[in-house]
């Protein structure tokens, strides 16, 4: 099973404060660009601090129509005051499967209160967390970026699934300290791919510390599609031909495309009718 876990729907033009997000309308070249995916995750978008979205509804309502090939991850900021009441909705009305945040671009402290009363609920409904990486937008807040603040949320949570995409990109080591660490942290290669010698260090360094089955594929659509992505990604050797650069296992390659991700995440489970009812019984 090919999963790409990181695709959005939003103008990469327009995210910038005070101006709202603008869904495509021709939301057809999203479904397009994933050709080669059995199932992608689509995420929303929520900060207060830059006044944007990219509502929890229209994910849902968007997945809907696709939905033996698409699930929908909530957008969830820990800083709106009704946050828990939206995650109670994006769960139970609108099921979508999991949250992402952005410390860096909803102007918080990974640490802080409110976020931490967010991930007590992910963790209590069985809801994946990613982290979102992108830093473009001038007014990201870098020093809520790093990635070794999450250390401590994983302490406190260690059954939440944590998802640190773009490979917590720049600081590359600090997740892949993570991911060694914490059993229950993972990272997407997504935005990474468009740049080879990043990628090639980035996929090194995992290798070579043993963590590259903690790597999930992911396009970042709409910068990219899955399969411009999976051939960058099986292309990535590439760059050590004709040196003495040590080139990345295929099969790990493989593995990354090919990894499984709902059923690490615990998606899969939580999408059977079966795992509902365990739920309703409970």
């Amino acid at each position: 099973m090919i999963v790409d876990c990181h695709t959005q729907l939003f103008d990469p033009g327009v995210m910038r404060p005070g101006e709202a997000v603008v869904v495509q309308a021709d939301a057809s070249r999203h479904v397009q660009s994933l050709s080669p995916v059995d199932r992608a995750l689509v995420h929303g978008f929520k900060s207060v601090y830059l006044d944007t979205e990219i509502p929890n509804r229209t994910i849902a309502d968007y997945v809907r129509q696709y939905s033996s090939k698409l699930i929908g991850v909530a957008g969830i900021d820990p800083l709106a005051a009704d946050c828990l009441d939206e995650l109670a909705i994006a769960d139970e009305e609108l099921s979508l499967q999991g949250v992402t945040v952005s410390p860096a671009l909803q102007n918080f402290h990974p640490c802080a209160t409110d976020a931490m009363r967010v991930y007590a609920a992910c963790a209590e409904r069985r809801m994946p967390i990613f982290f979102e990486h992108n830093h473009r937008n001038p007014a990201a807040k870098l020093d809520f970026a790093r990635p070794h603040l999450l250390d401590e949320v994983a302490r406190e949570f260690p059954q939440l699934r944590i998802v640190v995409t773009r490979l917590g990109s720049p600081w590359l080591g600090e997740t892949v300290l993570l991911l060694g660490k914490h059993p229950n942290v993972y990272a997407d290669v997504s935005g990474l791919l468009r740049q080879p010698w990043t990628a090639y260090n980035a996929l090194m360094v995992a290798h070579e510390h043993g963590v590259m089955h903690k790597l999930l594929f992911g396009s970042d659509f709409p910068y990219r599609s899955s399969a411009e992505c999976i051939e960058a990604l099986y292309s990535i050797n590439q760059i050590t031909l004709g040196t003495n650069m040590p080139a990345i296992p295929r099969a790990e390659l493989r593995g990354i495309v090919e990894r499984d991700a709902l059923a690490l995440l615990g998606i899969a489970d939580r999408r059977r009718p079966s795992a509902i009812m365990e739920d309703d019984d409970a």
